[in-house]
């Protein structure tokens, strides 16, 4: 299933991001956008961070010291509110573009290899443009393509591909695998207590998606005694 702006064919996303400098090395990116993906993936549309407007689910399956956040399936403009514990660093795309294996499923019976995930997206990546993000009004430079390492993806009954994801009123649920991502991320340490504010913008012209989203970010101190 190559995942661009049409549910039916599946569905991209353009995410929010934050702004500053943090490195991590290319296997610790390309396994945090793979559990981007399998987290986002696997809520369903009610309370998916990448589905809500306001930022009112932005908490949603956070765990860890890293705080995944999501942006706008299918692209668009939203402003969210979100309020995050100090101490975790942020990890987000600009955009990007998940591939995976669904046999029936707007492909043929049998499988598709990573390998052929992979090329049957690489073009449109490739010809992302105007990818701009400022943190406090203040332009970011490390925005990093990042290929995922191969993984899998588990999807509820009620997912973001919408009932009719298969064609003829048939959904798509389960286990799926390979899957692969490709997209520009960043990595940010944590941002200081108090209030910040992101924004982000960019455009896929190959899948007809343009990002425009601002986060209201709100770091809340965490007292440990």
């Amino acid at each position: 299933m190559r995942i661009n702006n049409t549910v039916t064919a599946g569905l991209l996303l353009g995410l929010a991001l934050a702004a500053g400098t943090a490195f991590a090395d290319d296997d610790q990116l390309s396994g945090l956008t793979a559990q981007w993906w399998q987290s986002m993936l696997s809520m369903p549309p009610g309370v998916n961070p990448a589905a809500d407007l306001t930022g009112a689910d932005c908490m949603v399956g956070q765990r860890g010291p890293v705080w995944l956040l999501a942006g706008i399936f299918a692209g668009g403009s939203a402003t969210r509110n979100c309020s995050i514990p100090q101490g975790e660093w942020l990890f987000f795309p600009v955009v990007n573009f998940v591939n995976f294996n669904t046999p029936n499923c707007n492909q043929g019976p049998g499988n598709l290899s990573a390998e052929t995930l992979r090329s049957q997206i690489v073009a449109i990546v490739d010809g992302a443009t105007n990818l701009s993000v400022k943190l406090d009004g203040e332009p970011v430079k490390n925005i990093v393509r990042v290929k995922s390492v191969v993984f899998a993806v588990t999807l509820p009954v009620d997912n973001v591909f919408g009932a009719n994801a298969c064609g003829m009123n048939m959904g798509l649920s389960g286990v799926f695998s390979p899957a692969i991502d490709d997209g520009f991320y960043t990595l940010l340490p944590p941002l200081s207590v108090g209030k910040h504010t992101l924004h982000i913008s960019g455009q896929m012209p190959a899948a007809n998606v343009t990002v425009d989203v601002t986060y209201k970010l709100r770091i809340v101190p965490v007292l440990l005694m």
